[in-house]
């Protein structure tokens, strides 16, 4: 007389920290790093036999930050290279913790696990609010930033890396304070400038110091986030410049989070 299977329902878990899940093979996790989030969240899960995890760099610092997890550096090859990628290493989930500005792999994870039926979870952090005497002036981009900046001749404090630094070649009336932590090429620099190769974080004195002494009257910045760079906002606002603020992309409907231990429960643990 043969079997019979009776199926079972299976009771998801009350909460992200609820019970570990029961598997013979740990989590497979890639991780699309490059923030401080991202280390943080390496740190987090290291020697932990519950997850197996790389960390993936694009790359595009010359000197990146040590990984407490094993580190790829490189692209994927777009969508279909990715895809490639987390089938050949049978990857189970994957975390986006890049720059909140970095839109395209963004897209290209999201575009790829939803392809390959993967979980995606962004951990990034949270844009910076406006304050009591702020005085932001909202752009959705360079384009918008450049406008903002006026036709008046400014001293500007440009501060959104060295992606993208071209695009300010189209007012070269002002004078640009320009600082990255890797050099940028000489064909992307505005005729009038200054370069500051330096590394966050930053404490409030010395942006102080800084914007006085080259007599800053304006800055342009990514809302990026986080703790190491807000110190120049937090210098605007003691100076009352203004900011001309470039608004990050949104997250595509993936589902995110602003905490390295939410981050953390989404590979240890079955989703509630």
């Amino acid at each position: 007389m043969p079997q019979t299977k009776t199926a079972q329902t299976k009771t998801p878990a009350a909460s992200p920290l609820a019970a570990p899940r029961r598997r013979a093979a740990p989590i497979r996790a890639l991780i699309l790093g490059g923030t401080s989030e991202a280390r943080a969240l390496a740190a987090r899960i290291a020697g932990d036999a519950r997850v197996h995890a790389t960390v993936s760099l694009a790359g595009r610092t010359s000197a990146p930050l040590a990984q407490s997890l094993p580190t790829r550096i490189g692209g994927f090859g777009g969508v279909e290279g990715l895809k490639r990628y987390l089938e050949e290493e049978r990857v189970d989930r994957v975390i986006d913790a890049t720059h909140p500005f970095a839109a395209r792999i963004s897209a290209n994870a999201r575009e790829a696990c939803a392809a390959l039926g993967l979980p995606l979870l962004v951990l990034t952090r949270a844009p910076w609010s406006r304050m009591e005497g702020d005085r932001w002036i909202e752009a959705a981009n360079n384009a918008g930033a450049v406008a903002a900046l006026g036709e008046a001749p400014r001293r500007v404090f440009l501060t959104i890396g060295r992606l993208g630094l071209a695009d300010f070649l189209g007012a070269p009336q002002h004078y640009y304070l320009i600082r990255t932590i890797e050099r940028p090429s000489e064909n992307d620099l505005p005729p009038r400038n200054g370069l500051i190769l330096e590394r966050g974080p930053f404490t409030v004195e010395s942006e102080l110091s800084l914007m006085r002494e080259a007599g800053i009257d304006m800055i342009v910045s990514k809302n990026s986030g986080g703790r190491d760079t807000y110190a120049k906002i937090e210098a605007a606002r003691t100076l009352g410049l203004e900011v001309v603020m470039i608004t990050p992309p949104g997250g595509g409907g993936a589902r995110v989070v602003h905490d390295v231990e939410t981050a953390a429960a989404f590979l240890f643990f079955e989703e509630p």
